[in-house]
């Protein structure tokens, strides 16, 4: 069985010394996934800002500037 974690957090909430204990405890626990033989793969994802959303109705694309769901949280990190 394979899991996939995500990581959700308000982009703008943690200080620059709360994001990198982030990091830090998350490449701890991909340190320890690997170790067991249960890491597959880990990245972080760029800031919403950043983002681009595609959506496909009726066989034609929507691509906007933006991130694809508005929520105050939002996915940092895929595990």
């Amino acid at each position: 069985m394979k899991y996939m974690l995500l990581v959700y957090l308000d982009e703008h909430a943690l200080s620059d010394s709360e994001r990198v204990e982030c990091y830090e405890e998350s490449a701890e626990l991909a340190q320890q996934l690997h170790a067991s033989g249960q890491y597959l793969d880990a990245s972080p994802l760029h800031l919403t800002a950043t983002a681009t959303s595609v959506r496909v109705r009726d066989g034609k694309s929507l691509i906007t500037d933006g991130p694809f769901a508005r929520r105050a949280n939002n996915s940092g990190a895929i595990i």
